[in-house]
Formats: C-alpha cells, structure tokens, sequence
C-alpha cells in the first residue's frame, strides 16, 4: 500500500469556473442543466466528478473540455477567460492543452493505432517524420508497442482504449479528460485502464474522471458530486494504492 500523498503539492489554478449555467431550450421547454456551478481545479489535481443521469456532469464537462459554452457566468483557463476566446484559440487548447478519453473510444476504424494516435499531431502540423516517432512512442508508453499497425477491430476492448489513451497524451498535454473511460470495460480492464490513469497522474498529469461508478471515482483524490445541475459536495480523500501497469 502506498503512503498517503496528502503532502503532494498543487500547482496553480487552471480551471477556474464562477457560477456558470447552462439553458438548452427544448421545444416549448427549457432545461436548466447546469444551475450555478462554481469550481478551481489546479495542476496535478485527480479530481471525478459523480452524478446520476441527467445531473449535470456531462454538461460540466463539455465545459471544461471548451466543448460548449455557458449560458451565463464566467470560466478562466490558465487564467484566460474562455469567452473571449476565437474558435481557432479554443481549437489550440483542445488540441493541446486537454487529451480527451471517451467511453466510446473514437478510434477511425479503417486505420491502425499509429494513424489514430498522430491525429492530434496531424492536425497541429507537425511534420510526418516527428509525429510518426512520438505517436509510436506514445504507444509504446501504453504498453502497446507490439500493436501499433493493429486496426481498432483487431484490438480488444482495453487495447483500443489503451490507443484513445495514447491518443489523448500524444500532444503531451498537461489535463486528461476522461468521460466514463472504462463504461465498455469488464472489471478487470477497466482495473487495468485505471492503474495506467493512476501512472499519468504520478508522472505529473492532471486527471479528470466523468463517471457514475463509485468504485471508478474512488481512484480520484477529490470527488464533486452533481445533483440537479448543482454541485451537492466537494470532497478530498486518498485510496489504497492501484498497481502500476508499468510493473506489470
């Protein structure tokens, strides 16, 4: 069991959210998703944020991905406030300052885990030399060295999430932004993709877990739970220690 890493020290705000709503007008009728949502999250923070359906957490976070934006309050990302900022400003930070991991793992199903992982690095326009050597190394770091010409229908389950995972941390960015990333998991892969989360959090990465499991947000050391749109507690807490995929 590893000691508590209580003393560990965060480093400064990078996402700092003020009283935001978020309105969807459906029909006739309009949802208030999110009802005055206040949170700071810092550097080298491993934070989930829990709620049951319909709470409010997905919307939080397509925020704090720049996937949408508020009806109303303010965010600040690295101390710069979203809303002034032009599509291709939120395009850089999505691109290279947050690697996102879905349940789903939005892998391109015709190519190989290489061509998946240099998306990212595709899209920035780095040269096809350079992006071929981090995307394998990426792989490589994910334990999937001797898979990086598979196609997604050749991987299992947790390899192909192992690909997104590699994918998300090939722009070396310093926030991971997991949505359910073990929802299409059985329980031991998914106790395998949480140990690699548990590595990326000690190498200096800020985690973000979406999830409604508690045996998932139990990883984290800070959980916010949803209710209604509103943030129902705020709590830190440590877990016993997830074994390191690298000493597998």
């Amino acid at each position: 069991m590893r000691t508590s890493d209580s003393t560990r020290p965060r480093g400064p705000i990078v996402i700092d959210i003020e009283n935001i709503t978020k309105d969807y007008v459906m029909g006739e009728e309009t949802v208030h998703a999110l009802r005055g949502v206040s949170l700071q999250i810092h550097r080298n923070e491993y934070i989930a944020i829990m709620g049951p359906s319909g709470s409010g957490k997905s919307t939080l976070m397509n925020m704090v991905g720049c996937l949408d934006t508020p009806t109303s309050g303010r965010y600040d990302f690295n101390g710069r406030n979203v809303a002034e900022m032009d599509d291709d400003e939120l395009a850089a930070i999505r691109n290279r300052e947050i690697g996102f991991v879905f349940q789903t793992f939005n892998l391109l199903p015709r190519s190989d885990s290489l061509r998946n992982v240099e998306l990212p690095l595709i899209y920035a326009g780095m040269d096809p030399q350079t992006r071929e050597e981090r995307a394998t190394q990426a792989l490589i770091d994910v334990g999937l060295g001797d898979r990086i010409h598979h196609k997604p229908n050749e991987l299992s389950g947790g390899q192909r999430q192992r690909v997104a995972i590699a994918r998300a941390l090939v722009n070396r960015p310093s926030i991971i932004l997991a949505d359910e990333p073990t929802g299409n998991l059985d329980s031991k892969t998914g106790e395998e993709i949480m140990a690699l989360l548990e590595d990326l959090y000690h190498r200096g990465n800020t985690i973000i877990l979406v999830t409604h499991e508690r045996d998932i947000a139990a990883h984290a050391r800070r959980t916010v739970r949803l209710r209604d749109g509103v943030i129902e507690s705020d709590q830190r807490g440590f877990v016993p220690h997830v074994e390191s995929v690298a000493a597998r």
